[in-house]
């Protein structure tokens, strides 16, 4: 399995959607595996394939503390099922050391192919609805970041823009 690098705020890369998945085969299977093994190597619980440069519709996550909860999510299609908002602080493997409180619809419904390409579908509240929202924003090119205010988002980039500097030096 492979580590894949996580782009991160505010690489412009972030911002492609990504596309539908046409073949559900083996290279998609092992690059799945590749991003479970990022994911947890980062100590996220999701990754979207657009967060490490693969413009596809699809996500990982698990929520589980022993990794024993592994989903696949391709071609990922949400539909709200309620008008309650849940408040929750959210992260970002592509916005590190970064957390602030969003308004997310509570309750949704998420279709999708499994890693097999069979059709699934649940109903998500609590974090699993908070998390498939977020990978979803990923797909379509949008980050957390995007739901603060300006001031919030410019002192986010510009901390972060500052640690790639050090770092490349």
């Amino acid at each position: 399995m492979a580590i894949l690098t996580i782009l991160e705020y505010p690489d412009e890369r972030l911002r492609e959607v990504g596309v539908p998945v046409e073949t559900v085969d083996d290279a998609l299977r092992t690059f799945i595996d590749d991003m479970f093994d990022t994911m947890y190597e980062s100590k996220g619980v999701g990754l979207a394939a657009t967060q490490v440069n693969v413009q596809k519709r699809i996500f990982v996550m698990d929520l589980s503390e022993d990794k024993s909860d592994p989903m696949v999510f391709i071609n990922p299609e949400i539909t709200p099922l309620t008008d309650e908002v849940t408040e929750y602080g959210e992260g970002c493997l592509s916005v590190p050391g970064f957390y602030e409180s969003l308004d997310r619809p509570a309750k949704v419904r998420v279709k999708a192919l499994d890693r097999n390409g069979e059709p699934f579908e649940v109903e998500c509240e609590g974090l699993m609805a908070v998390c498939v929202q977020h990978e979803t924003d990923h797909l379509d090119g949008k980050l957390f970041v995007d739901y603060l205010s300006k001031l919030k988002r410019e002192r986010i980039r510009k901390k972060l823009e500052k640690q790639h500097r050090l770092m490349e030096k």
